[in-house]
């Protein structure tokens, strides 16, 4: 038998999520991975058809066209956008070039269940800072839990699963605080959903702080989760580390195609956004009537801190025909759908009792 090294056998496999529910036969609503519920643009479709006649080739690992326009909006060097196969790919090139076996990767916790897998691959050691009480990062403790050994540290905020943000100034002082050996990561995967103005700014501590990288995606607000693509924004010595352990090709021409049309189509890309976050609003509110221990979000999905409720209310939701994310023994996190499967959902909630 072939033995797995002692880093591999201690990764917690990753979960994805169902898409069947057994002994339910009505509809059904997938609202377990944080996907947006509406299909693509017509003008990105097209936009993706037409670059299909090349897929005998392999792609531009350049990305010029996409690449430039993020370069104009952030006000950044083209030299400082790296794509890969999504955010959560571009967060392990980050682990992997920056941290090895006996070296450090920080994280809030709970927090985005990839991080752990992506720093055990690396051989790295995972450093889990837990939320404080009300759901929120520690930053004191993750401050006071930096050694020698930390390499990098990742803020997740919009944090996935709970949905809160780290505040702007709060995460300036704590950057500040931060020697600048170690690198500090800003995942705002579910940035476009934010609406909270002291929020953290990712992009303006980039330009501050010379050791933060920022990650972006286009799976979630964009609606392009089966292409894989996302990006960092990051400076110069960051980039040779990841051109060194970037997976070659990774970013196909069609998902490239895909996301300058998309970017050309920001007007109608927000108006879903919009919606999303209305019903956002308009579900937590629900909740919260019927006596749900929900916590504000601003990502497009809720958080219902259940402990060790969390594997009897999933059930019930399953009976009903909804696909949810729990986690057992923390709480169930429920991606925002289009305006029927959320009532699917509260109706499924609402004949159970919430206390």
């Amino acid at each position: 038998m072939i033995e797995q090294p002692e880093h591999i056998r201690a990764i917690p496999g990753y979960k994805p999520g169902k898409s069947t529910v057994d002994g339910w036969d009505g509809p059904i609503h997938k609202l377990s991975s944080n996907e947006n519920p509406y299909p693509p643009l017509p003008s990105v479709i097209d936009a993706m058809s037409e670059s299909i006649g090349h897929m005998h080739r392999y792609p531009n690992m350049a990305a010029p066209q996409l690449t430039q326009m993020l370069a104009d909006r952030y006000g950044v060097a083209p030299g400082n956008i790296a794509f890969g196969g999504g955010s959560v790919e571009v967060a392990a090139q980050l682990i992997r070039a920056f941290a090895g076996a006996g070296d450090e990767v920080m994280y809030a916790w709970r927090s985005f269940e990839a991080y752990p897998i992506l720093t055990r691959s690396a051989g790295a050691t995972a450093v889990q800072v837990p939320l404080t009480p009300d759901l929120h990062h520690d930053l004191p403790a993750m401050l006071a839990a930096i050694t020698e050994r930390t390499r990098v540290i990742f803020i997740c905020t919009p944090n996935n699963p709970t949905g809160t943000v780290v505040g702007h100034d709060e995460l300036h002082a704590f950057i500040a605080q931060v020697p600048q050996r170690i690198l500090v990561v800003v995942d705002e995967a579910y940035v476009h959903f934010q609406d909270d103005p002291g929020a953290a700014r990712g992009i303006d501590l980039f330009r501050e702080f010379e050791n933060v990288a920022v990650l972006h995606t286009f799976s979630k607000a964009y609606g392009l989760a089966g292409l894989r693509l996302g990006y960092a924004v990051v400076r110069d010595d960051v980039m040779d580390g990841l051109r060194k352990v970037a997976m070659p090709f990774a970013v196909t021409d069609i998902a490239q195609a895909a996301g300058v049309a998309s970017l050309n189509a920001e007007a109608e890309l927000q108006a879903r956004v919009d919606t999303l976050v209305a019903e956002r609003a308009r579900v937590t509110t629900a909740l919260l009537e019927a006596g749900w221990p929900v916590t504000p979000s601003q990502a497009n999905f809720v958080w219902l801190q259940l402990d060790d409720r969390t594997d009897t209310v999933q059930a019930q939701l399953a009976s009903r025909g909804i696909i949810a994310r729990p986690f057992s023994g923390d709480g169930i996190r429920i991606s925002i759908g289009d305006p029927s499967a959320n009532d699917a959902m509260l109706s499924a909630l609402g004949n159970y009792t919430a206390k």
